[in-house]
């Protein structure tokens, strides 16, 4: 199992060959990455029906049928890309769809209540625009063959 620095980039303690993004040089990782591709897609997709439509950003992330697809390929293919840079993508999309899901969660709580309301449109519009972030600065990387950063921990 690779182990990662704090910016997210593989550090190995072998004498191999990496290239400037921290990615080892020959890496036969393509179509794990095309997967990766086709779900980064998937997200952007639904995202992008939520700027496009009536519906908020984040309810058409969550509850979209190109996203819920995205995660049952996410979880079903996981398993290939242990290990690698790669991972850390598809940790950055299954965070990003979950916590998407706890914020939406939340202002669907706060929306019970009459005072709550305000509060919840905050939350759907500030979640939206977080979950647009995540998805451009994720397939940016991607196509940088760049690893997202992991989340420090405590």
């Amino acid at each position: 199992m690779a182990d990662f620095d704090k910016d997210g980039r593989i550090i190995n303690g072998s004498n191999s060959s990496f290239g400037s993004a921290g990615v080892p040089l020959g890496d036969d990782l393509g179509g794990q990455r095309a997967w990766c591709h086709v779900m980064y897609a998937l997200h952007g997709l639904s995202a992008l029906s939520g700027v496009m439509t009536s519906a908020t950003i984040v309810g058409t992330f969550v509850f979209g049928w190109p996203s819920i697809i995205a995660v049952i390929i996410n979880y079903v293919t996981r398993s290939n890309v242990r290990g690698t840079w790669l991972e850390t993508h598809w940790r950055w999309q299954l965070r990003t769809f979950w916590y998407a899901a706890l914020w939406l969660l939340v202002a669907g709580l706060l929306a019970l209540t009459l005072i709550g309301i305000p509060a919840a449109i905050i939350v759907i519009v500030i979640t939206g625009l977080w979950v647009l972030y995540r998805v451009i600065r994720g397939w940016l990387a991607l196509l940088d063959r760049r690893p997202m950063p992991l989340p420090q921990e405590l």
